[in-house]
């Protein structure tokens, strides 16, 4: 007989009598399927990643080769091609052997064993095949997770999840044609302990080398299979600071549990000296936070210790009670001195850098009722050449609030309370402490159609205050009380049309906006947190022009303003938005805050705004505010994006505040191949663009009033394809005169791990949409790699 005819009918077997039965059932259905209808594929749930150990236990064993003898339920004896297949488990060997009372079974000559997508080659393997145990000799092995390979004497399996390689190599560089190749990296080890129940692996008497170069000589080591967490020793990181000079940091990482851990990071600067460093981070059903310190003994260039502290809680105490919910917000944040924010830029992570929050409140709610309780205190960092005026105390502030809908005719109401301590330095305020308290009232009256809406609303605003000291006028005490009427008003219109070829569903949206509030003489009270409210398309549709509650602005004005957006009619996607609205005054503002001129222009600059989101590869954003009287802008806003695809990003906003700043920001990710016509591959997000590409990345922002970089990072990454190099330079603006440089470098083995600074942490928070260029969106399935 032809060998391939004697292939065609080659033997199978299933050691089970259930599989007999489930062919024969396999076989009834094909013949009802064929005498009713065609046959339909269903998605099946007995195809899945993880086989449950009490259905792997039922499973049956396949066996299949060129020639099959045995003994029923004792031993089978296959050559030839010889196949066994249980549940994930392959095994291919010239002749393979089958003991059943024991579940062995032996292979010899060109073994493979697949077991859920792990390959192992190699000429004897000795296995019990449920429990996975036995011992593999000289194999070559490829894992699934990272797609890593490698060669050792022998590999032992403990069981399904645990194996011991010995005498290991392990890399993710993939193998090329040629005798004399090598792989950029390789870790070799005398052993290798795979465990990918806690998805680890730890190598003793490793050697790290690139190209071919020894690196990284290390008895022990625990590295990652996947980016689950582990405790250990994390990769030290090196960099180069202008301030602090050469920094190496050698962190710990503890996993506490699956909900809270701890990273120990000490920093060895060497012109400053020892930094001790520490995070702690707790997550649990009902609250979470995170703590943070940072300990620098004798500091040789402050000549005195530093120290910084931070912590973070935010959680609810007796949820879903009858009595309502209690929650506990915690933000404290302490340094040791005023120049930490310069010297220690990056440890802090407060967004206002000189002034530092304390704060601590109490929450309560229950059903239409809330109550606050806070106390709040500002750590302010002055700087002699550009002091700042710090904010005031709230020590403490209690408020609550009480709102109710759906009152007798359609009528909505709201009752807020507020009692306040400020507290701050005289000598820099020039104006007394005081007890501030404050109500505020007010009811509305909501109708609303498909195509309109009228909302009138009538607020009274009460306030008492009392000082520490007198007054200017001698006054002691001030109590002020402030009625408004407002009318809100809108239409909306729609029309299906046409632009550039595009079928759209068209809105226009005028609205009006009318508030009336009569004058009250506020400009004699101190002011405690009041400040004009910023002039764009939110605050220009609200009845005080002021935040805060020490001014309440006379106002008797009609703002009017229109919107238009372009909507896909399939999905209601908003392609663009195009709007404008300006402020008719009636009557002179005289209520100002401290050193303020009254506004006596009847007409206020004009706001114009777009938002254009014609495809996902564009997007410009931009706000202008325009004064007619000079024909020029006052404020504007011009920011876009261009995005054509996976690593490609570039975004740019340009910001003019008229007679104070005026600065442009650039922030682009890019390959730079594209220059010499190489555009890659499209391997999806997270798996880069190829083998051999170089990334330029970085950040630019630039004052053009002073005509100079203030803030900049700018880098280089290359992809070798089991390797990443990265190499960044940072420039932070630390005062007027002075910056702090930094030199960033790491390298990155695929699968493996980081050594270096962690300049992919600076590039993700700095860069707009930046991707990592290795990154494991989805974990991979046994069916990718299914013989």
């Amino acid at each position: 007989m032809h060998d391939s005819t004697r292939r065609a009918f080659r033997p199978r077997f299933a050691l089970t009598p259930v599989a007999l039965v489930a062919c024969a059932l396999l076989q009834g259905h094909a013949v009802l399927a064929q005498e009713q209808s065609p046959l339909q594929l269903r998605p099946s749930p007995m195809l899945r990643d993880d086989i449950p150990g009490d259905v792997a236990r039922e499973l049956p064993v396949f066996v299949e080769g060129e020639h099959i003898q045995g003994r029923p339920d004792l031993e089978t004896v296959i050559e030839g091609g010889a196949q066994l297949r249980r549940g994930d488990t392959l095994i291919r060997a010239d002749r393979l052997e089958y003991w059943q009372p024991d579940d062995l079974a032996r292979a010899r000559g060109n073994v493979h064993l697949n077991r859920a997508g792990n390959v192992f080659e190699g000429p004897l393997l000795e296995l019990k095949v449920e429990s996975f145990e036995g011992f593999f000799s000289q194999p070559n092995y490829r894992f699934l997770r990272n797609d890593a390979y490698g060669e050792a004497d022998r590999v032992d399996f403990i069981d399904e999840k645990r194996a011991i390689i010995r005498n290991a190599t392990y890399t993710t560089c993939q193998r090329r044609p040629g005798p004399g190749w090598m792989p950029d990296w390789i870790l070799r080890a005398a052993s290798i302990r795979i465990d990918n129940e806690e998805e680890t692996g730890q190598a003793s008497g490793a050697l790290l080398s690139f190209m071919g170069v020894p690196i990284l000589p290390i008895p022990a080591l625990s590295f990652p299979l996947t980016d689950k967490r582990k405790s250990g020793v994390l990769p030290p990181t090196i960099g180069l600071d202008s301030l602090n000079g050469l920094e190496l940091t050698v962190p710990y990482y503890w996993n506490i549990a699956p909900n809270r851990d701890a990273t120990l990071y000490p920093t060895l600067m060497t012109k400053r000296g020892v930094d001790l460093g520490g995070e702690f981070r707790y997550l649990e059903r009902s609250y979470a936070g995170q703590v943070r310190a940072n300990l620098m003994p004798g500091d040789r260039l402050r000549d005195r210790d530093r120290w910084g502290f931070s912590a973070q809680h935010d959680g609810a105490l007796f949820a879903g009670s009858p009595v309502g919910g209690i929650g506990l917000n915690l933000n404290l944040n302490r340094v040791s001195d005023d120049n930490y924010w310069r010297d220690f830029s990056r440890t802090t992570a407060s967004l206002t850098q000189r002034l530092l929050t304390n704060e601590g409140a109490l929450s309560w709610s229950r059903g239409d009722l809330s109550v606050l309780a806070r106390a709040l205190k500002w750590q302010v960092l002055q700087d002699v050449d550009a002091p700042i005026l710090p904010p005031y105390d709230r020590m403490p502030q209690v408020a609550a609030r009480y709102l109710r809908g759906n009152l007798a005719g359609g009528l909505e109401a709201s009752v807020e309370a507020d009692y306040t301590r400020f507290e701050a330095d005289r000598r820099l305020t020039r104006q007394p402490n005081a007890h501030r308290s404050y109500t505020l009232a007010q009811v509305s009256r909501p109708w609303q159609a498909p195509g309109w809406f009228v909302t009138p609303r009538l607020q009274l605003h009460a306030t008492n205050y009392q000082f520490d000291a007198p007054l200017a006028t001698g006054q002691e005490s001030a109590s002020r009380v402030v009625p408004t009427a407002s009318l809100d008003s809108g239409l909306l219109f729609e029309r299906d049309a046409s632009f550039f070829g595009r079928s759209f569903r068209q809105t226009l949206e005028p609205r009006a906006f009318y508030v009336y509030t009569p004058f009250r003489e506020q400009n004699h009270l101190p002011n405690y947190d009041s400040a004009l409210n910023d002039f764009n398309f939110a605050s220009i549709y609200t009845e005080n022009e002021f935040g805060g509650h020490d001014r309440i602005s006379e106002t008797h004005l009609l703002t009017l303003g229109a919107s238009t957006r372009l909507l896909d009619p399939d999905t209601g996607a908003e392609a663009a938005r195009f709007g404008v609205a300006q402020r008719l005054r009636f009557e002179d503002q005289r209520v100002t805050l401290p050193g303020g001129a009254p506004v006596s222009e009847r007409l206020s600059d004009i706001l114009f705004g777009a938002t254009i989101n014609w495809t996902p590869r564009w997007s410009v954003d931009s706000t202008v505010q325009y004064n007619p009287k000079t024909g020029r802008s006052i404020r504007s806003t011009i920011g876009g994006r261009y995005s054509p695809g996976n690593y490609r990003v570039v975004s740019a906003a340009y910001r003019l505040q008229r007679g104070l700043s005026e600065q442009l920001d650039i922030g682009w990710q890019w390959p730079l191949n594209d220059l010499w016509g190489d555009k890659g591959l499209d391997l999806g997000p997270g798996r880069g663009e190829g083998e051999g590409r170089w990334y330029s990345v970085g950040r630019l922002n630039l004052s053009l009033k002073d005509r100079r970089l203030v803030d900049t990072i700018v880098g280089l990454e290359y992809d070798a394809g089991c390797w990443l190099g990265r190499i960044v330079f940072e420039r932070l603006q630390s005062s007027t005169n002075t910056s702090n440089k930094r030199i960033l470098f790491q390298l990155e083995f695929v699968g493996f791990t980081r050594l270096g600074t962690n300049a992919l942490q600076r590039l993700r928070e700095n860069i707009p949409r930046y991707q990592f260029l290795r990154e494991q969106v989805s974990a991979p399935s046994r069916f990718s790699n299914y013989d």
